[in-house]
């Protein structure tokens, strides 16, 4: 049941990011590392996979779909470690310290957490058997 609700959770979080990186991508390139092509584009994109990857991840039909789902938010949470990194940076850099440590530390320690997540309620983790 936790991990049922945990993956609702995860997937309505990922939707919504989706529609708001497709709908509002300008704060998202504020924060693009400037090594990054097409920043417009990898926006867009990056919002389409997180849409697709919600619908994945709980579509009740395809086991395989769903940890195909979850492999896939995983490595785009991985994927958008930079952006968060970069956004750290800049904020520390500017006067008024931006939204903070107490935004930006937490962050970081949770994207680990969410590739976990996205990982352990995608069904893509090996089973342990407890013993008897």
């Amino acid at each position: 049941m936790t991990k049922t609700i945990l993956r609702w959770l995860l997937a309505v979080f990922y939707f919504a990011a989706g529609v708001i990186h497709i709908l509002k991508p300008a704060p998202f390139l504020t924060i693009m590392p400037p090594w990054v092509p097409a920043p417009e584009a990898v926006v867009l994109w990056t919002g389409v996979a997180e849409v697709l990857g919600a619908i994945g991840l709980v579509q009740p039909f395809s086991k395989p779909l769903r940890q195909a789902a979850g492999w896939g938010l995983a490595l785009y949470a991985l994927c958008v470690w930079p952006a968060n990194i970069n956004h750290f940076a800049l904020d520390m850099g500017r006067a008024d310290g931006g939204l903070g440590l107490a935004y930006h530390v937490p962050r970081m320690f949770a994207q680990p957490a969410i590739i976990w997540l996205a990982l352990w309620v995608g069904e893509c983790l090996p089973l342990r058997r407890r013993a008897a």
